[in-house]
């Protein structure tokens, strides 16, 4: 992944890089979250002890998962982390963003840029063709995150996620390797001829 760090700080943000999220983010990582509660709730709970923390980073280290951290690259500070979740291959090539900007520096643009990056990395490296995001309709910030990106809104689905003990609506929102303007790339191997 080193390698690829590099291409992302070449090719991308002016501010913000992006990087694996490592058992060595821990403290800074729960301190974020702890700090973050209020701008979160009630749309999203991350992990907040330290044994949360091992299973949430547990599970982004299986394959068909990533956690990438947006951090400020003046000073290296966490900004905020999206998840590429769920990678299906073959016919498909697609996966499901989830993403949390931290409140010392929420508001500020730092995940829009990351998130253009984490769009970058997803058609250019792991050459996807689909992202999906399923967001609470009163989540305006979120919202207006993806709208900023270029997704287009797919819909609402009905008490789709359990968050914060309840079965939540949410739109669904997806972005293409087309509507990002990177279709000339060559497609995952994993994808049939016809």
């Amino acid at each position: 992944m080193a390698q690829h760090d590099e291409a992302r700080q070449a090719d991308g943000s002016p501010r913000v890089t992006l990087r694996p999220l490592t058992g060595d983010d821990q403290d800074e990582f729960l301190d974020l979250v702890n700090v973050s509660t209020a701008l979160h709730a009630p749309y999203m709970s991350m992990p907040s002890t330290p044994e949360a923390f091992r299973a949430y980073l547990a599970r982004y280290e299986q394959p068909g998962e990533e956690a990438l951290l947006v951090c400020l690259r003046s000073t290296g500070a966490i900004a905020g982390v999206v998840n590429i979740n769920s990678i299906i291959r073959g016919r498909f090539q697609s996966a499901s963003l989830a993403y949390a900007a931290f409140a010392p520096t929420a508001g500020q643009g730092y995940m829009s840029e990351g998130l253009g990056l984490v769009l970058r990395h997803a058609f250019e490296e792991l050459r996807l063709h689909r992202l999906e995001a399923q967001i609470q309709p009163a989540n305006h910030a979120s919202l207006n995150l993806v709208k900023r990106a270029g997704f287009r809104s797919e819909g609402c689905s009905p008490e789709l996620l359990f968050i914060d003990g309840a079965w939540r609506d949410h739109e669904r929102w997806a972005i293409t390797t087309s509507m990002a303007g990177l279709a000339h790339l060559a497609p995952h191997p994993t994808l049939p001829e016809r």
